[in-house]
């Protein structure tokens, strides 16, 4: 898309979101060829600038379409959720709650219906929005139902400054369930099944012949059932199988090396099995510079990979390296958006 427009959400607005949002707003202000615009209450992101000590203007538009202002402006579609009593900084509560969800509904209507490119999210408290009402287990699972598909993944993008050009690209095959949960659901079929979307989406976001390693689940890869025998019954045929139709798939791959030869360069993506074993290494090599992108939307949705930080919440203190990060890998993925939408547009 030539000059995309992007809706950023403010996420919980008693977290950390309407600060990195603000922040990042008004560092791209005033560039070429994009334009944000965030989506929540207006109050929040008012609020936000100023704990950020940011001299700028806050502008409410009505609808995406309005044209940029320039440096020293940033525009809010002003949701209208909480008005002028925005809660108190850091706490649990159902009217954050309301608000952050009515951000995230408002931004994905606007992409479902090509207002905007993409989709950049501000991070959500679960139990907020829990207590208003959701009962998602966070973005993923509500945008997914948002736009009807019953298949999301998500996609880690780790930029290496090591090797210029190289963005390592982590998957997973089981996400927001407990260790013992995701063990249960380690089989071939459903390790098969993220091997093929992973490669998938590495086409889709830029790598035409995409390498993927699929990380093992147990020490030293389970020393030949030593160690548990995951690899021998579960992940080594269904490497086997992505083999057998033709991609480039190494595995399994001891999980404390495979992610260090991606990130050299031997390999484009990384699928991992559960949270943390790709959560850690992502989050230590580059915390504040690695993204979450979802795939198998039919829209393009790109994110914070952190929380709400309620803690340093309203303090100024926020980094909002991984908001910027998001927002221009958005501008810069933005010409996928019809593949995005082609592909998994049928994932119903």
């Amino acid at each position: 898309m030539n000059d995309p427009v992007l809706a950023l959400t403010l996420g919980d607005p008693v977290g950390i979101g309407p600060e990195i949002t603000a922040r990042t707003l008004a560092e791209v202000a005033g560039e070429d060829g994009h334009h944000g615009v965030a989506v929540g209450d207006a109050e929040a992101l008012r609020r936000g600038a100023r704990a950020a000590g940011l001299d700028v203007t806050v502008r409410e538009v009505s609808d995406f379409a309005t044209p940029p202002a320039g440096p020293g402006v940033i525009d809010v579609l002003d949701t209208g959720v909480l008005g002028a009593d925005v809660p108190a900084w850091g706490t649990v509560d159902a009217r954050a709650g309301r608000a952050a969800v009515a951000a995230i509904e408002t931004a994905t209507r606007a992409a479902l219906d090509g207002a905007v490119a993409g989709v950049v999210t501000g991070p959500i408290n679960k139990e907020a929005i829990w207590q208003a009402g959701s009962k998602h287990l966070g973005h993923t699972e509500m945008l997914g139902e948002l736009t009807g598909v019953t298949r999301q993944d998500t996609m880690f993008v780790v930029r290496n400054t090591e090797v210029p050009g190289h963005h390592l690209r982590i998957f997973f095959t089981t996400r927001h369930v407990s260790l013992r949960v995701a063990l249960d659901q380690i089989t071939r079929e459903r390790v098969g099944r993220s091997i093929r979307e992973a490669a998938t989406a590495l086409r889709i976001f830029g790598t035409p012949e995409p390498r993927l390693a699929v990380a093992a689940l147990n020490p030293h890869g389970g020393e030949n059932g030593a160690f548990g025998d995951e690899e021998i019954e579960h992940i080594g045929p269904a490497c086997d199988d992505a083999r057998a139709e033709g991609l480039d798939v190494s595995g399994p791959v001891p999980a404390d090396s495979v992610f260090h030869q991606g990130l050299t360069g031997r390999f484009d993506g990384v699928l991992s099995h559960f949270h943390d074993q790709g959560h850690i290494p992502a989050k230590t090599y580059d915390f504040n510079g690695t993204i979450s992108v979802t795939v198998g939307l039919p829209i393009l949705r790109t994110s914070v990979d952190h929380g709400t930080a309620f803690d340093i919440a309203g303090s100024g203190k926020a980094d909002h390296g991984t908001m910027l990060s998001a927002y221009r890998a958005a501008v810069e993925y933005s010409p996928s958006v019809p593949t995005i939408r082609t592909t998994y547009g049928g994932n119903a």
